[in-house]
């Protein structure tokens, strides 16, 4: 285990700092650019849900993951030396939640921060009355309002290793990010009408208040019991859901899924 502590000496990236049209341009120039072949055997072999992308999506997720590669800074933290094998998995699985989405590309995130395995977290609070607590918490990863996202290769390795068991601490993290565009994580991402905030809150209240009531009762779910801690991360918990478990989600909750499926642009439970 390892203490969250990673000096990081973050560039200014050329994207942040390009005009509007010039962003555009070279972003349009990285999506045409092809991805060597090396590249394309990482997401063979480290992937699995590349394997089942149709053609027209995996070519989109290719102009993704040169986008995402060239914008952002992976940063090896704890004496980790981040490989091109670590940063196209993780963009790989950060870009499936683009695909046919009108984009920024996680336009408030510049850093993405890779530890060895979890993490030791301290979190400093103080309460009404005054009084000062430090916890610590073991992490796989993290997401911050400060631009960073941080992620434990071990747990990624584990979260490809099985893409069938719901649990992926990328599709998480960068969930969050999607969320935090809103303004705050409170488990409503930007939508593109008044309306489908009402339609988004109506079905994402109801199932989050039921898990609440069945993790209270100790009932089973599909949905990891994580996700009741609040809507932010209910949010996060089903995204991982959505791309790696799309037909039970579809089967036993098929309004949480039309949601996310009419959010996220694609319909995992139709890939091969």
């Amino acid at each position: 285990m390892l203490v969250l502590l990673c000096a990081v000496g973050v560039a200014v990236i050329g994207a942040v700092v390009l005009p509007p049209m010039w962003r555009q341009r070279r972003r349009a120039a990285l999506r045409r650019t092809p991805l060597p072949q090396a590249w394309h055997q990482i997401l063979q072999r480290r992937v699995p849900a590349y394997r089942r992308l149709p053609p027209a999506l995996r070519q989109q997720l290719h102009g993704i993951i040169q986008v995402l590669l060239a914008e952002k800074q992976f940063v090896g933290c704890a004496g980790l030396e981040v490989t091109d094998a670590m940063r196209v998995t993780i963009a790989a699985q950060a870009g499936l939640l683009l695909l046919n989405r009108e984009t920024g590309y996680y336009p408030g995130l510049s850093s993405i921060l890779v530890y060895p395995q979890a993490f030791f977290v301290r979190h400093e609070s103080r309460d009404d009355a005054g009084v000062h607590s430090l916890r610590e918490r073991v992490l796989s990863g993290e997401s911050w309002g400060l631009g960073k996202v941080v992620v434990s290769w071990d747990d990624v390795e584990r979260g490809t290793a099985d893409f069938s068991d719901g649990v992926n601490v990328v599709l998480h993290e960068f969930a969050h990010q999607l969320d935090q565009e809103s303004g705050s994580a409170n488990g409503a991402p930007l939508l593109r009408s008044r309306e489908g905030y009402r339609h988004w809150s109506h079905v994402f209240s109801a199932e989050y208040d039921a898990l609440c009531q069945r993790v209270a009762r100790n009932e089973p779910s599909l949905i990891d019991p994580y996700g009741a801690t609040d809507p932010a991360e209910f949010f996060a918990v089903v995204t991982e859901l959505f791309f790696e478990r799309p037909g039970d989600l579809a089967q036993q909750h098929p309004s949480l899924y039309d949601e996310l499926s009419a959010y996220y642009g694609v319909d995992p439970a139709q890939w091969a």
